[in-house]
């Protein structure tokens, strides 16, 4: 049976509702994964160091997808809960039209200055062109990224969290089958890894775009004939504050990652660093799933004033998030080495810095959901100040500290146990916010 915004969820329904989103998330996640996995067995290591100094900026450029999914997911879902359907719906379309035009605006820089950006980030030589080639054939596809990002929100808001998921498995496969056709068939090295992960960004980008405009949509949202409103577009703009934070504090510390990993490791640092991002992709895609599909819960029924339930979401949400720190952490130490033989095995020293690093840095899954769902959980409320807040410090504060002070005295270990400390204060800083505000939004 559908399940619909307004239910009382068990911890069964929250479960089934939140699962497409999370899966749906790991999916996302592939495209980075799938490119580094065929680039670093069958293309070489310098191609497979260009990706993982490239992809941190690929990524940062994207981050408007997510602030506007984010943020105008939970306005829409506010509005849906108040009963304003047709508002709810020029809502959506506004945001989606305002989001292609400052996509293709964003890409048309990005890719005319790939060669500036590449050199900035300390890549020369043989370096530097496999930088430019994998990030201009990417620039190319970076609008319909930013539309798929933008719709995993917007398909749970829709009460489609399954088509997101069958979008996103879609898109997936594409990316794949390509990527062997490119790289292992046709011999395109790593221009054929960008050219199959642009291929399967048009799919997960445009394909939403056909649904929500067609006369075959049924879910609760469709593109239309809208008008700009200029509040909304604020709103939405500084409720997604926080996800926007995150993605572009995330983007900066990787680059600074990979500049500290650079002069204690050499090529080798950054390589085990985009072996364990790879990983880390997947492990946070869990969290990041489920925010982004129980935030639309939230939203309904903060906005429909339903405390009881808000109550419920809140006590469930907790327990799904520890225990599945428990079992991702347990899952990361478990997997580390046979993990990194999958990428890395054709190299000793490579082998051992990379798994080393990862059992390290591992740690951190036992905390960083909390921090990831605190923030999440207050943008569903429409309070993107105090989830803006936790980002910062989560990604941004705490980590550029950590990263730059830990080696000083720990060396290469230091860069992998940074982001352990970081989300330990940043948890502090979560829990902090989540008992200062519960008597405001009545969900505690």
């Amino acid at each position: 049976m559908r399940i619909k915004l307004s239910d009382h969820f068990t911890f069964k329904k929250l479960l089934r509702f939140t699962t497409p989103s999370i899966i749906m998330m790991i999916c996302t996640s592939v495209y980075g994964i799938i490119d580094g996995l065929f680039v670093s067995n069958f293309v070489g290591k310098t191609p497979f160091a260009a990706l993982n100094l490239v992809m941190p900026i690929l990524m940062g450029l994207s981050t408007i997808g997510f602030m506007i999914g984010t943020g105008g997911s939970a306005i829409v879902s506010i509005t849906l809960g108040e009963g304003q359907k047709e508002l709810a719906h020029k809502y959506f379309s506004m945001l989606i039209y305002i989001a292609i035009g400052v996509g293709v605006v964003i890409a048309a820089i990005g890719f005319i200055f790939m060669p500036q950006i590449s050199m900035f980030l300390g890549a020369t030589g043989e370096l530097l062109t496999q930088c430019v080639i994998y990030g201009r054939i990417l620039m190319i596809s970076l609008t319909p990224f930013m539309l798929q990002i933008i719709f995993q929100s917007f398909f749970v808001t829709a009460e489609k969290p399954e088509l997101s998921l069958k979008m996103s498995i879609f898109a997936g496969v594409t990316n794949i089958i390509l990527d062997f056709v490119f790289i292992v068939v046709f011999h395109w090295g790593l221009a054929g890894a960008a050219a199959a992960t642009a291929v399967g960004e048009f799919v997960g980008g445009f394909f939403p775009v056909i649904y929500f405009s067609s006369k075959r949509n049924n879910s609760l949202l469709r593109l239309r004939k809208t008008k700009f409103y200029g509040k909304v577009l604020l709103k939405t703009c500084t409720n997604g504050s926080s996800e926007l934070m995150t993605s572009v504090s995330s983007s900066i510390v990787n680059i600074l990652y990979n500049y500290q990993l650079m002069r204690f490791a050499g090529e080798n640092g950054v390589a085990a660093y985009g072996v364990i991002m790879y990983a880390n992709f997947i492990f946070a895609a869990v969290y990041l799933g489920y925010s982004i599909g129980s935030a639309p819960v939230v939203g309904y029924h903060y906005g429909a004033g339903n405390q009881t339930e808000l109550r419920n979401l809140f006590r469930k949400s907790l327990s799904i998030i520890g225990t599945a720190g428990l079992i991702i952490t347990f899952l990361a130490e478990t997997l580390a080495h046979p993990l990194t033989g999958i990428f890395v095995g054709y190299d000793a020293e490579l082998y051992h810095l990379t798994s080393t690093g990862f059992r390290l840095y591992a740690i951190s899954y036992l905390l960083i959901g909390f921090n990831i769902w605190g923030s999440g959980f207050f943008t569903a409320l429409g309070d993107g100040l105090t989830s803006a807040m936790i980002s910062f410090l989560r990604t941004l504060i705490f980590q550029v500290s950590m990263v730059l002070i830990l080696p000083i005295f720990l060396g290469v270990k230091g860069i992998w146990l940074a982001v352990v400390i970081a989300e330990i204060l940043a948890l502090t800083v979560t829990i902090f916010f989540l008992a200062f505000k519960r008597n405001k939004y009545h969900y505690a």
